[in-house]
């Protein structure tokens, strides 16, 4: 079990830290997928692979966590605000590219951004995200490409509103 388990934890550190966007939040989210993981291992399928089923765990806990938060609202205690850090703004055009790309994600459905997560960032195969998000494989690249179609769309748009200044270029204020 803690062969199979062991090597998929920085990716599912990476993939709960996409999801919650809180690092925190994210370790906390990983600990208790691979505490039920451990406690429910003789409930998995052993024809099934272990990295889709650990995947689906921490997905269903994710989405738990979401809906909860959503209910509760945010909650950030004072003392824990960085005030500076969050008045200032990117002055990088890479920062600036990678904000574009976490809101367009962020605005993206739920179901298109894990597809597109999973398969992007993380790697997996058509076949592991369908089974570790219960679906069939024709929903999950239909979801991949209409997500990616309308990630597009959104960066394109954000570059149409206020396409970044890059270097040796002069804005006009009129």
């Amino acid at each position: 079990m803690q062969e199979l388990l062991e090597p998929q934890i920085p990716a599912l550190r990476r993939y709960a830290r996409a999801l919650l966007r809180d690092a925190t939040a994210a370790d906390d989210l990983v600990q208790d997928c691979l505490e039920r993981a451990v406690g429910r291992w003789h409930q998995r399928r052993p024809d099934g692979s272990p990295r889709a089923w650990v995947y689906a765990i921490l997905h269903n806990l994710a989405m738990n966590r979401m809906r909860q938060a959503g209910r509760r609202g945010l909650h950030v205690a004072v003392e824990d605000t960085d005030h500076p850090a969050l008045a200032q703004r990117a002055t990088q055009e890479d920062g600036l590219r990678r904000d574009d790309v976490l809101r367009a994600l962020d605005a993206l459905p739920e179901a298109q951004r894990s597809v597109i997560l999973l398969v992007s960032v993380e790697g997996m195969r058509y076949a592991e995200v369908a089974k570790a998000l219960d679906l069939p494989l024709g929903t999950v690249m239909s979801r991949l490409a209409r997500g990616r179609e309308r990630l597009r769309e959104l960066l394109a748009q954000r570059e149409a509103e206020g396409r970044p200044v890059r270097r040796g270029e002069l804005r006009s204020v009129k």
